[in-house]
């Protein structure tokens, strides 16, 4: 069944559990999660970050920008959330998907830069000024990410 609202809830660590109706917001490691709106089950990540997603809270509702494409789920739903509202959008061709991952790829790439050797996967989190130091930020963060990996639908 699928979602047309989300509540949110602001956590500093995620449950184990998720409800299917409720966008999960941890501030601490800048991540944003809630179950697919289209009713599939999986979890949906979406890292708050300045090539990640733009959380806004008004007081009373949330919003994330841009638009959550689940291009690698089967349901390949795609949406906005919007005032804690789902608003649908179009279906977009697999042309379209890898054109939105290559700009992707670029942008982190432009704001984080290049890993040693020209490969961007050291960085592709974490800012060269961040990368030393296990209690960054950013370390917390991809050791939450990391988390995700045993869990159902990652």
């Amino acid at each position: 069944m699928s979602t047309s609202s989300l509540a949110f809830e602001f956590v500093e660590l995620l449950p184990r559990e998720l409800a299917g109706d409720k966008l999960y917001i941890s501030i601490p490691f800048a991540t944003a999660v809630h179950r697919c709106c289209c009713g599939c089950g999986l979890e949906v990540v979406t890292p708050l970050a300045p090539t990640g997603w733009t959380l806004l809270f008004d007081g009373d509702t949330v919003s994330l920008s841009p638009s959550i494409g689940n291009w690698s789920f089967r349901c390949q739903s795609h949406y906005w959330i919007r005032h804690n509202q789902v608003v649908w959008a179009n279906r977009w061709s697999r042309e379209q998907i890898e054109a939105a991952r290559r700009s992707d790829r670029t942008a982190r790439e432009a704001y984080f830069g290049r890993g040693p050797g020209g490969d961007a996967e050291q960085n592709d989190l974490v800012p060269a000024r961040y990368a030393r130091g296990s209690s960054s930020f950013w370390h917390k963060l991809k050791a939450m990410c990391r988390g995700f990996r045993g869990r159902a639908g990652s």
